[in-house]
């Protein structure tokens, strides 16, 4: 099983290093299996990374919707066949449209739907997987962006007030939970009550929500920040900018470095965006 964490951009968690492991999984699907038998398919789009399909399709099946290359059912990297809800047509439609817009060479990058479904099915299926991964995504509570506050200079303050001081009032209206600010990074933590309340929000999500909320907390490095995205809050523009609270202060005063923050901004736009599809019910 994969572990959980993320740098925080304060300081560096020590295990801060296995995020590198869960962005990895995504890497992993350059080796997404067919239905049928194991071979020649499967190795060549692991050795080539290039495309041996020539059409992309979706299939009402009876246990739910599958997406096919040249008829054979897209596998996860854990093997479990590719299946969504019939309810998530939406889901299957852009996983599709990823695998048709992998022109010649494949680009596990460009895949987000693709990975985080098979996310889902391969480690939020199980009730005991999501109690574990519940509670490690509750500790980042401890280094949660949007609770390091700092009074300078102006053009952050002010986007902390603007992005920020919203959500500390939505965790304690919607849950009773209160979240502590702090000004130094060292020897930090929330309250267990904090968590406890927290963890009773996130207690009923299922699959698809857990691993929307996982994939979040990995780009904006807030559990709550995900969370409001999660449960409609936030949209994915109004999430990224209050992740990126610091980055927009420095731009607003320094102006933007290209090839760096435009490619952040993008990034974390594609992250969220495929989580938030993800919980669409079309």
């Amino acid at each position: 099983m994969l572990s959980f964490g993320f740098h925080h951009a304060r300081l560096v968690r020590p295990l801060g290093i296995v995020k590198s492991r869960c962005t990895s999984y995504q890497y992993r699907l350059n080796s997404t299996l067919l239905d049928g038998p194991p071979a020649t398919d499967t190795n060549r789009a692991e050795t080539t990374m290039k495309r041996f399909w020539k059409t992309v399709g979706i299939e009402d099946r009876k246990e739910g919707i599958a997406i096919t290359l040249d008829k054979r059912a897209l596998k996860t990297p854990s093997g479990h066949t590719l299946l969504l809800p019939y309810k998530k047509r939406l889901v299957a439609t852009l996983i599709a449209a990823e695998w048709e817009n992998q022109r010649t060479v494949l680009k596990p990058h460009a895949l987000p739907m693709t990975s985080l479904a098979s996310r889902a099915i391969d480690y939020f299926a199980e009730p005991e997987t999501q109690e574990n991964v519940r509670q490690s995504l509750l500790q980042y509570l401890d280094t949660d962006t949007i609770c390091f506050y700092q009074d300078y200079p102006p053009p952050l303050v002010s986007q902390q007030e603007a992005h920020w001081d919203p959500l500390f009032s939505w965790v304690e209206e919607t849950s009773g939970a209160t979240l502590e600010k702090f000004t130094s990074i060292l020897s930090n933590s929330q309250s267990q009550d904090c968590k406890k309340k927290l963890s009773a929000v996130i207690n009923d999500f299922n699959q698809w929500e857990m691993a929307a909320l996982e994939r979040a907390i990995h780009a904006t490095k807030s559990f709550v920040i995900a969370l409001a995205l999660v449960k409609r809050r936030l949209d994915v523009d109004q999430a990224s900018d209050a992740a990126r609270v610091e980055v927009n202060s420095q731009i607003e005063r320094w102006g933007e470095v290209e090839d760096t923050h435009d490619v952040d901004f993008h990034d974390i736009r594609r992250q969220l965006g495929s989580a938030a599809c993800l919980l669409s019910a079309a």
